[in-house]
């Protein structure tokens, strides 16, 4: 597993998968946060054309530029297809937010060369080390 100070230094655009439209979930407000610090948010939702005012797309396959992280606040049951999705899309690392893990995505992760990180809060790990992008 990767450390998730490093990540979040290396990382500058944010794939959300499973970001929600309503601000009062945590699948919104911390991607807003992380939108707020400088990184480049792009939603990931089946259904919604915008969040954050940010074009969103229905799969990562559609996000037409390169992404650092993926980040996923989707049950542990669908990581393992999620990890597949980053590795296709050649994403660098896959960030499974907290109470989320799984072993299956994580070795399709690892043995692809992405950076794995899982059971973290992407914006309480970002907060703590106090990482602010330009």
């Amino acid at each position: 597993m990767a450390d998730p100070k490093t990540v979040l230094e290396q990382a500058s655009v944010v794939a959300v998968v499973g970001m929600s439209t309503d601000p009062d979930k945590p699948s919104n407000h911390i991607p807003a946060q992380l939108r707020d610090h400088g990184f480049r948010i792009i939603p990931v939702h089946p259904e919604a054309g915008e969040i954050l005012g940010e074009r969103a797309y229905p799969r990562l396959a559609g996000v037409p530029e390169p992404v650092d992280v993926v980040e996923v606040f989707r049950p542990s049951e669908e990581a393992p297809g999620i990890a597949r999705e980053a590795v296709a899309i050649g994403a660098k690392a896959l960030w499974l937010q907290l109470g989320i893990t799984s072993p299956e995505a994580r070795q399709i992760a690892e043995e692809a060369g992405l950076d794995y990180v899982e059971d973290h809060c992407m914006g309480v790990e970002r907060r703590r080390f106090g990482i602010e992008k330009p």
